[in-house]
């Protein structure tokens, strides 16, 4: 069975837990059954990925939350050096330009990071 996002309603941190500009990675099961998430952050405003670059369809993060440029400015793939914009996940600069990355629901509820 292929890994399954988490389902609508699910609450995922507090938005204060993410701070400006940067991002955080929701894995939901273990081992190969593991799906990936992640949400960046850009003032009051949350943007959900599937936490999966296009081009090999690996991670972007190589370890912990590290998943934005230095100076915040875009989601950057540890292992290609692809950057995607914040708020529609489209690869501006490296080998997957032009594709992007799937979209993973989330809204703001109350303060809260919630899946959609």
């Amino acid at each position: 069975m292929a890994p399954q996002p988490p389902t609508p309603g699910t609450a995922l941190c507090r938005i204060e837990e993410i701070p400006e500009g940067e991002g955080r990675e929701f894995v939901f099961g273990t081992g190969m059954a593991a799906w990936r998430g992640l949400v960046v952050r850009r003032g009051d405003r949350v943007f959900g990925y599937v936490n999966e670059c296009p081009h090999h369809f690996i991670p972007l993060n190589d370890r912990g939350d590290r998943f934005v440029t230095w100076d915040h400015e875009w989601i950057i793939c540890s292992a290609h050096a692809a950057v995607f914009r914040y708020e529609d996940g489209h690869c501006e600069d490296g080998p997957c330009k032009g594709r992007g990355l799937q979209p993973w629901p989330v809204v703001i509820r109350d303060g809260a990071i919630v899946t959609a």
